[in-house]
């Protein structure tokens, strides 16, 4: 054999090698994983539909996702673990992971089997938001408060605390969100709010121009949790869809469930109206998830299984 042949012999059986070793030490919980994002860019202050196919059948799906842990809900026709999550408005752009974590089967021979584990890495943009000014004007107790008044959204503070990052374990809301009212929007999630020429907060809903006593519907199934008057937000109705997802609808004029109550997507669950910090009649409707914001306008875009 020439001494060309041999050391072609030699490179040939190194890559084989190096082939059987790679193949020998990729740790089966990394293998034929697959993580995808919808929308497919995401951007802060927006949910975010994951969904995730595993190399083995599993009992549950956890995520941890930029600090929040997300539990993932299977669906059976798709064979995909899916869950809902979302980017705060203060997230910078950069890249997160979701890091994914799989609880096996039992199996009858071998008893408990090792997690799976996995981490997919995804871009976060910045979202694009409204720039301009809105001037409006409201009573002076919204923007200069008496002692009194100052005791009252002190007590209104406290029960948005107690109640708004609430998280339940189990998802209530099934498929698509939809809007809770057939009207024109008149202001979007992220613009910024003047009101009697100060400078407040960006706002943080979607408000849709309807008139007084115009039927508010729940935008998926979930169970009230909160049914009563705070100080800014007039009449209020927040309903809870499980996993840490809120739906809020302010300044109504008459409530049509109360708390505790089950709703379905689409029950009428008040009459918009002007009470509250409003400058008139008008529904706003604001999205959380696990204390975090979200723009409601995004969320009607996401297929949702």
């Amino acid at each position: 054999m020439s001494l060309f042949g041999a050391h072609l012999r030699r490179v040939r059986l190194m890559a084989f090698c190096a082939l059987v070793f790679s193949c020998t030490v990729l740790p089966a919980s990394t293998a034929n994983w697959t993580a995808r994002a919808h929308p497919a860019r995401l951007v802060n202050g927006a949910p975010v539909l994951f969904q995730v196919q595993a190399p083995a059948s599993l009992e549950s799906l956890t995520g941890t996702w930029l600090g929040h842990q997300v539990p993932f809900s299977f669906d059976a026709a798709t064979k995909t673990w899916f869950a809902l999550a979302g980017i705060s408005l203060e997230t910078a752009p950069g890249t997160y992971a979701l890091d994914l974590a799989g609880e096996r089967p039992a199996s009858p021979t071998k008893g408990a089997l090792p997690k799976l584990s996995f981490s997919s890495k995804f871009t976060v943009f910045r979202g694009t938001y409204p720039r301009t000014e809105v001037k409006l004007t409201v009573e002076g107790k919204f923007t200069e408060p008496s002692p009194e008044q100052q005791q009252q959204i002190a007590d209104s503070v406290k029960i948005k605390q107690e109640y708004l990052d609430r998280v339940t374990p189990d998802r209530e809301w099934d498929g698509k969100f939809t809007a809770p009212a057939d009207a024109a929007i008149s202001d979007v999630f992220g613009s910024q709010r003047i009101f009697n020429g100060k400078a407040q907060r960006p706002h943080l809903g979607l408000d849709f121009r309807v008139p007084s006593g115009t039927p508010v519907a729940a935008m998926n199934a979930g169970t009230v949790l909160l049914a009563r008057f705070l100080y800014f937000e007039g009449n209020c109705v927040v309903i809870d869809h499980g996993q840490g997802l809120l739906t809020l609808y302010f300044h109504l004029s008459e409530f049509k469930v109360k708390e505790g109550d089950a709703v379905k997507g689409g029950q009428v669950i008040g009459l918009s109206g002007g009470t509250g910090r409003a400058t008139g009649p008008h529904l706003h409707v604001t999205v959380r998830w696990q204390g975090v914001s979200l723009d409601p306008a995004r969320l009607l875009e996401l297929p949702l299984p």
